[in-house]
């Protein structure tokens, strides 16, 4: 049995803290005196450069991976698009959006990976004795740093613009010593956007329709439309699919940013786009279309007023669904450029090559479940 460096760091830690004032054994002192799995197997180092430029060096390539922290359900995605994560990743954030809701699909074990909340701190995570965590970028002061001080190593990843998405692709492909999936991958993500680049080639800005990209949330029965950031990969699916974004100087930092009807009727845009986490976004766009007040604008009097779609989790998310949401969004602003484009043999595409599922489990479960203006 080994002993791992966070072992001593983290008993150290909650030696002090009893010192302080703890009275009982918490849920981590129990774990701890529980068995260790088995030790990571040997191999040939490994160095990877995560989305902080950090140069994190392994002796073996890690086997035991757990996926932390806020924002995690595309890093669970992403790594599902390799082959090994079935056997290295071992725990994972279950928030509101659970991953295995569609993984369970893909991997019958998936139900026996250790879940952890949203909010889950060092404590949680080094019982699973992680070879390494993979967090999003913008966890690093908040989980990273108490992760490297019990001696766990952290890998970052930002997966939020195309471009970082590539990138973190590769760092993924290293991480799991499979560079040449990642390519893979990339390639598949790639030969989809040079189609719609090509479609589109001659277009001017002045040809381009401007569009408002709305999530409508109703929680609590309040309505609310907010609008993402501009640095968000929701902007940059509506300019890979030949759009130019309405809002983004309303929304120059990060989240999003509550907007009124008024301010919507100001944009008056030439399409509509209304994303929906909580309900089929068909559904919204039909009771928005009959509301008098939404009628007055362009979009929608023009019918352009779209919801935007989804399976199991909505393809507007920096989750490797988003392919499929700027291939359908170039289709809906560009139809006479992408007339032969069938987004149902699309979907079936995407996820025999990405995730390796069958026709008939993409019909159960993909194919059954979309939602929004897919046709």
């Amino acid at each position: 049995m080994r002993t791992p460096v966070w072992t001593v760091a983290l008993a150290f830690l909650l030696l002090a803290g009893s010192l302080l004032g703890a009275c009982s054994p918490t849920p981590a002192d129990e774990a701890l005196d529980s068995p260790l799995p088995p030790p990571t197997a040997a191999g040939s180092p490994l160095t990877v450069v995560d989305a902080l430029g950090r140069t994190v060096e392994f002796p073996a390539p890690p086997q035991r991976i757990v996926v932390a922290g806020k924002s995690s359900l595309t890093i669970v995605d992403t790594l599902y698009l390799f082959p090994e994560a079935r056997e290295r990743l071992v725990g994972l954030v279950v928030g509101r959006q659970d991953p295995g809701a569609f993984l369970s699909a893909v991997d019958p074990a998936f139900a026996a990976k250790a879940a952890l909340e949203v909010e889950a701190g060092p404590e949680q995570i080094a019982p699973l004795d992680p070879d390494v965590v993979v967090l999003r970028s913008f966890m690093a002061e908040s989980l990273g740093q108490p992760l490297d001080q019990l001696g766990i190593p952290v890998v970052y990843v930002d997966l939020e613009t195309p471009e970082q998405y590539f990138r973190d692709l590769g760092t993924l492909g290293t991480l799991l010593g499979n560079g040449a999936r990642a390519d893979e991958i990339h390639a598949y993500y790639q030969a989809r956007l040079d189609r719609i680049e090509a479609a589109l080639a001659d277009l001017e800005d002045g040809g381009l329709p401007r569009v408002l990209l709305l999530q409508h949330s109703a929680q609590g029965g309040e309505v609310a439309l907010s609008v993402p950031s501009a640095s968000w990969i929701q902007t940059a699916e509506v300019e890979m699919a030949g759009g130019l974004p309405a809002w983004v100087e309303a929304a120059p930092g990060g989240g999003w940013t509550v907007v009124n009807l008024e301010q919507i009727a100001a944009w008056d845009p030439d399409a509509l786009l209304i994303v929906s986490y909580d309900a089929d976004p068909a559904a919204v766009v039909e009771d928005l279309a009959a509301d008098p007040r939404w009628q007055a604008l362009r979009a929608v009097e023009a019918g352009r007023i779209y919801g935007f779609p989804g399976d199991i989790f909505s393809w507007d998310q920096p989750d490797p669904r988003w392919i499929l949401g700027v291939t359908w969004l170039a289709g809906q602003l560009h139809p006479q450029r992408l007339a032969d484009l069938d987004m149902r043999a699309e979907v079936v595409q995407f996820f025999e090559a990405m995730y390796g599922m069958d026709t008939a489990s993409i019909e159960a479960r993909i194919l059954a479940n979309l939602k929004g203006d897919v046709e």
